[in-house]
C-alpha cells in the first residue's frame, strides 16, 4: 500500500506535508498511538516497520495481573504491520475520535509527524488537498479492512453497527446541494423481496442508498474461487451463505468502485420489499472528478464509515473502547461506546431532517 499516497496526492500536496511535518527517528518499542486515547498527529512511515495491535479492555483483573508481570501493559493481538510509505493515525480529522488500536515501532524507524491542528487547518482551507487526502485515507482503510477480514476469517466477522450512525455519517457529512445532486442523478426504484442487489465477487455498477425496507448482507461459505462465485448463477446453483448484517433505511452499499477496492465478497439481498436510490457509477465518478468540494465530503464520509466498520469488527473480537457494565459507577473522565454527546445528537437531528427532505423530494418527483 506504500504507493497509495504517491498515487492519490499531487506534488503540491506532498510538498506541503513535507513542509508541515517534522522528521523523527524513533527507537524500537516506541508507542506512537495508544488504544483508547485521542490521535493528535498523522504519522507517515518513511523507513522502518510499525506493528498495529488491539488490546482487551482494562477492566479484566486477570489481564491486569499478567500485564504487571509482563511490563505494565495489557497484551495485545496483532492485526497489521505497516511498511514504508504507510500511515498511522489516519483519522485525526474526527474531533472525538479515540484510537481503536495501538501502534508501536518494531524496529528503529523514521517517521514524518504532521500535527493534527496544522492538518485540520489545511483540510478546511484547501478543498483540492482535502479531496485527495480523504480519498487516500479511504483507500488505505478499505485495504486494511480487507486484510483484517482475511486475517480473522469471514466466519467471525460482524458488520452490524447502529443504524442511527450510518444515517448520521452520510446525511450530516454531506451538504444540501450534495443531496440535491444525488436525487437528480439517481433513480428511485422498488426492489422486491428476494432480489439480489449486489452479487458478491462481481463488479459493482452503482451506489445504492436504501430509502425504505430491509436488506441483508451475506457472504458465501465458499470463498476460495471468486470466478466460480461470479458465474455460479449460470447453473442456478448458489453456495450457502451466512448473514453478516441487516441493512435498513439510510444505509449505503456499492461504494467499493470509488475507492478502488476489490469486488466485495458480500452479497446484498432484499429481505422485504424495499426502495433504493441508485446512482450509476459513471455519473458519480464524473461528479467526483469535476467537483472537488463534493469529492472531499464524499470521501470523508466513506473514510468514517470504513473506520466504524473496522471498530465494529474489533469490538466483536472482544476488544475495543471502555464500556459501562452493570454494578460499576459511571466515570465522567471516561468515554463509553454508546455515549451520546450533545454534538452527536445535534448531528442526528440534522441528518434526520436531510433524510426526510430527500424522501419528500423523491416522492414528489
Amino acid at each position: 500500500m506504500s504507493e497509495v499516497l504517491l498515487k492519490e496526492l499531487s506534488n503540491s500536496d506532498i510538498d506541503w506535508m513535507l513542509t508541515a511535518g517534522r522528521r523523527e527517528e524513533i527507537s524500537a518499542g516506541t508507542t506512537l498511538i495508544r488504544q483508547g486515547e485521542p490521535v493528535d498527529a498523522l504519522y507517515i512511515l518513511l523507513d522502518g516497520e510499525l506493528i498495529v495491535t488491539v488490546t482487551q479492555a482494562g477492566d479484566n483483573p486477570l489481564g491486569r495481573a499478567f500485564a504487571v508481570l509482563e511490563g505494565g501493559e495489557l497484551p495485545g493481538r496483532e492485526i497489521a504491520r505497516l511498511a514504508n510509505g504507510e500511515l498511522a493515525g489516519e483519522v485525526p480529522f474526527l474531533e472525538s475520535y479515540l484510537s481503536s488500536t495501538t501502534v508501536k515501532a518494531l524496529r528503529k524507524s523514521l517517521i514524518l509527524m504532521i500535527p493534527r491542528a496544522q492538518l485540520m487547518a489545511k483540510l478546511h482551507e484547501n478543498l483540492s488537498f482535502a479531496a485527495h487526502f480523504y480519498r487516500a485515507i479511504a483507500v488505505l482503510l478499505a485495504n486494511r479492512l480487507d486484510q483484517l477480514v482475511r486475517q480473522i476469517g469471514h466466519s467471525t466477522v460482524v458488520l452490524c453497527h447502529p443504524q442511527i450512525r450510518e444515517v448520521l455519517f452520510i446525511f450530516a457529512g454531506l451538504n444540501d446541494s450534495d443531496i440535491g445532486w444525488m436525487i437528480a442523478a439517481g433513480k428511485a426504484a422498488r426492489v422486491p423481496a428476494g432480489t439480489v442487489l449486489i452479487h458478491g465477487g462481481r463488479p459493482v455498477e452503482a451506489l445504492h442508498i436504501l430509502l425504505d425496507g430491509k436488506m441483508a448482507a451475506s457472504v458465501s461459505e465458499d470463498l476460495n474461487n471468486p470466478l466460480v462465485r461470479a458465474f455460479s448463477h449460470l447453473e442456478d446453483t448458489e453456495a450457502p451463505e451466512r448473514e453478516l448484517a441487516q441493512l435498513s433505511r439510510g444505509d449505503i452499499v456499492g461504494e467499493t468502485p470509488f475507492i478502488e477496492a476489490s469486488p466485495p465478497a458480500v452479497s446484498i439481498r432484499a429481505i422485504e420489499d424495499s426502495i433504493v436510490l441508485t446512482i450509476p457509477r459513471w455519473r458519480l465518478s464524473a461528479k467526483l472528478l469535476s467537483d472537488v468540494g463534493f469529492a472531499s465530503r464524499f470521501y470523508r464520509v466513506l473514510a468514517i464509515l470504513l473506520t466504524e466498520k473496522q471498530q465494529a469488527i474489533i469490538n466483536s473480537m472482544g476488544y475495543g473502547r471502555l464500556s459501562y457494565s452493570s454494578g460499576r459507577s459511571l466515570d465522567e473522565t471516561l468515554t463509553y461506546d454508546e455515549e451520546l454527546s450533545s454534538g452527536f445528537l445535534a448531528q442526528v437531528t440534522l441528518a434526520g431532517t436531510r433524510f426526510d427532505w430527500m424522501l419528500k423530494q423523491i416522492r414528489g418527483s
